[in-house]
């Protein structure tokens, strides 16, 4: 059981980093990314098509690596 869990964390962790790496820039510009974007804060627009899919993606993978971690964590305290 420990293995498994091991191999579906370590799976997910890859498919997490492909994943945030697969999302678009929303700055195009040096300074943004140096500043933290505080002038874009109220420009906020809905996501949408692949941009919204790959948010959604990468929330799922997210809470499925938080889920496995924690159940990782409960097998190996036994």
């Amino acid at each position: 059981m420990y293995n498994l869990l091991m191999t579906l964390i370590l799976i997910v962790s890859v498919l997490i980093i492909i994943a945030v790496m697969m999302q678009p820039s929303k700055t195009n510009d040096a300074m943004s990314s140096l500043t933290g974007g505080a002038d874009d804060l109220f420009a906020k627009q809905k996501p949408r098509g692949f941009e919204a899919f790959m948010q959604k993606v990468t929330v799922v993978l997210g809470l499925a690596f938080f889920v496995l971690a924690l159940a990782l964590a409960w097998y190996s305290s036994k």
